[in-house]
Formats: structure tokens, C-alpha cells, sequence
């Protein structure tokens, strides 16, 4: 059961995620974002919680990075790029019921006080960059770990900001191994 205020871009995104779960949402429709509805998502930041579930495309980057500027303490769910996608459209709206629960109940909660848990040297000797495979993998660690796919600046920023612990990073390390027959 979700109890927070999900966000998402637009209409159809709402038609998407009420096929999986019985929640209130609010749509920024997508870059029309502005003050009124910033207004609205911190009301429901400090009533019931909320939860940011945007594309896994640049826009919905940026939508959520707006957000997160202006409303302390929201929630991020991330679906993959390839579960989000249908006839070269990418997009919420596109993701299966499951796929949309599963999202959301990973969401995690940037951290006020970011940890240094890992560092660039952690991203190279795991492969997450430098490698030929760098890319599959960090979509496959995104997936695993519940925090969508970056690049290896972003994905180091989000280990460190989603308080990922090591013995969790470490698991995921070793299945990516195992699914890529190392």
C-alpha cells in the first residue's frame, strides 16, 4: 500500500500508475512545472510524503531535479529505460503494473547529509566505467539497486546520496557478474 502523494508528467502517467496502485498523484505537465504546482507537491510533502516517478529520459531527469531543489525530503522511484519503452516512446505510461508497484515501493529518500561511501576508484574496479560494458552494467546495477540509470558521475552521486550500503552494492556487483558469465 503506498500511502504518499505520487508526482508524475502527465496524464497518461496517471491512466499507468492507477492500473497498479490506488493513490493520490499530481502531474507537473511535464516542463509546464511551476510555482503553483511546487506549492501543491510541498503541501503533500508535509501531509502525507511524496513520491517523484518520472521517465527514465532526460526530461523526467530534469523534472525531478526541480523538484528535489524546491522540496526537501521527496522520494525518487525509478523504472528502467527498457521497461518504460513501446514503439520507440519512452515513458511511465508505458510500464507495466508490476514494474510501476515495484518502482515505487524501492523509492528512496535522498540523504540531507550526503555519505561518502564510494568513490570513482569504486566505480572503475567495479566496471561501472572505463569498461566497454560500463553502460549495461550501470542499467543493470540501476535496476538491481532501485535507482534508475546514470551515467558514472550520476550513478556514484546517487550511491552516495541513497545511502546504498556497501554489502548491498557488493551483492549487486557479483549478480551483474553472474548475469554477464564472469
Amino acid at each position: 500500500m503506498i500511502k504518499e502523494v505520487i508526482v508524475v508528467e502527465g496524464r497518461d502517467d496517471i491512466t499507468a500508475v492507477k492500473r497498479a496502485v490506488d493513490a493520490e498523484m499530481i502531474t507537473t505537465s511535464g516542463f509546464g512545472i511551476n510555482a503553483k504546482i511546487i506549492d501543491r507537491i510541498k503541501e503533500a510533502q508535509k501531509r502525507k510524503g511524496v513520491i517523484v516517478l518520472t521517465d527514465p529520459d532526460f526530461a523526467g531527469e530534469k523534472i525531478r531535479s526541480i523538484i528535489s531543489k524546491r522540496v526537501k525530503g521527496v522520494k525518487h522511484a525509478y523504472i528502467a529505460q527498457e521497461d518504460g519503452l513501446k514503439n520507440g516512446n519512452i515513458g511511465v505510461e508505458n510500464a507495466t503494473p508490476e514494474v510501476i508497484l515495484e518502482a515505487l515501493e524501492r523509492a528512496k529518500v535522498t540523504l540531507e547529509e550526503k555519505q561518502e561511501n564510494f568513490n570513482m576508484d569504486d566505480m572503475f574496479h567495479c566496471k561501472l566505467t572505463g569498461n566497454i560494458d560500463s553502460k549495461k552494467r550501470r542499467i543493470i546495477l540501476g535496476k538491481e539497486l532501485g535507482i534508475g540509470y546514470g551515467n558514472a558521475t550520476q550513478m556514484l552521486g546517487r550511491l552516495n546520496n541513497y545511502g546504498i550500503k556497501q554489502d548491498e552494492f557488493l551483492k549487486s556487483i557479483k549478480r551483474i557478474q553472474e548475469e554477464l558469465g564472469e
